[in-house]
């Protein structure tokens, strides 16, 4: 238990299909101006507490853990830990976006891939796709966005091997590039998932792929320097397409020291409120402060998915982009 801190857990099943139920209005509308829940670093709910720190982190980190490993590995976990809900259940509680930071152990022999967030997890991102796949069968209305990141230890060979399962377990889900994702376009086409790649050779060899998506990490330990940080990428103006506004907070050594019976959990918890009432004053759109993909950490504590979905409430297309096959290119928007 967290004492005070501890918040419930709210798997909101209504939001499972809450693309679905979206107004015709929207449904023209492509998904990188619409306000869209994402879960950042999506799998550490399943980091392995026996798995080797990671090949990326530093030598000071893998000299203490390996000479410390009962005092320094618990203190890695803690810190490490950024979400408790499985990819399922953050699905299903009305995430749209997840963050997969795939790597290939060193010491590993076979071309298996894990995730990794300082630690490996215990599952594949192989077993982890198929699942994916399960919960869209289920949800055909529902569009998910896969940003596969970090690829620690990846050759070539391992890219290709990433690659080509993706693209036999989603076949024709697969959202090609050059499609405007709009929900009636993907829709129509059958389209269900979106891959961003962070390996820019990768992303020109095939056409599935989408560029990476920008995140905004402000790398901040307090809830007011975080949106400080948030709100001075508005003023610089929004990318054109899918970018992400992480309200994630991020400890250093610093704070780990002078906080010894602390977590992330702890951290983001504590900043709950706060960035409860920044999401709820942003908008969704096109415009050069607005909104898409709002990522944190925890997501099933508090009301962060319900409250990103609802910004959408705010847009009001114009009257002829909601007629049934309205064009996306001269789309404004308005707050009501």
């Amino acid at each position: 238990m967290e004492g005070p801190l501890q918040t419930s857990i709210h798997v909101c099943h209504e939001n499972g299909q809450w693309m679905s139920r979206l107004p015709e209005k929207l449904w023209d509308i492509p998904l990188y101006n619409l306000a869209l829940p994402g879960s950042h670093d999506t799998m550490t709910y399943c980091l392995d507490k026996n798995s080797a720190v990671s090949g990326n982190e530093s030598k000071l980190v893998k000299f203490l853990n390996k000479c410390m490993p009962c005092i320094v590995h618990p203190i890695i976990m803690k810190w490490s830990t950024t979400q408790v809900l499985t990819v399922t259940e953050q699905l299903e509680a009305g995430v749209r976006y997840l963050d997969f930071r795939i790597a290939h152990k060193a010491s590993d022999p076979s071309m298996n891939l894990y995730f990794v967030h300082m630690v490996y997890t215990t599952v594949t991102v192989q077993d982890i796709l198929w699942e994916v796949l399960r919960w869209l069968e289920t949800h055909p209305q529902e569009v998910v966005i896969l940003a596969c990141r970090n690829f620690d230890g990846l050759t070539k060979k391992l890219h290709c091997r990433l690659i080509a399962c993706i693209k036999e377990i989603f076949q024709c889900k697969l959202c090609p590039r050059n499609v405007v994702p709009t929900l009636r376009t993907m829709w129509q086409c059958g389209h269900q998932l979106i891959v961003s790649y962070e390996e820019d050779v990768e992303v020109e060899e095939h056409c599935e792929l989408w560029p990476a998506i920008p995140y905004w990490w402000g790398n901040k330990t307090a809830t007011r320097t975080l949106i400080q940080y948030l709100e001075r990428m508005k003023r610089m103006g929004r990318p054109e397409k899918f970018f992400v506004a992480g309200i994630n907070l991020t400890e250093n050594l610093r704070y780990i020291l002078l906080h010894p019976f602390g977590s992330l959990k702890k951290m983001t918890l504590q900043s709950l409120p706060c960035l409860k009432i920044w999401i709820k004053q942003q908008y969704p759109g096109p415009k050069k402060e607005c909104i898409n993909i709002v990522a944190g950490d925890f997501i099933g504590n508090d009301d962060f998915v319900k409250d990103v979905i609802d910004l959408n409430t705010k847009i009001n297309p114009p009257l002829h982009c909601q007629s049934k096959g309205a064009g996306t290119n001269s789309i404004s928007f308005s707050a009501s």
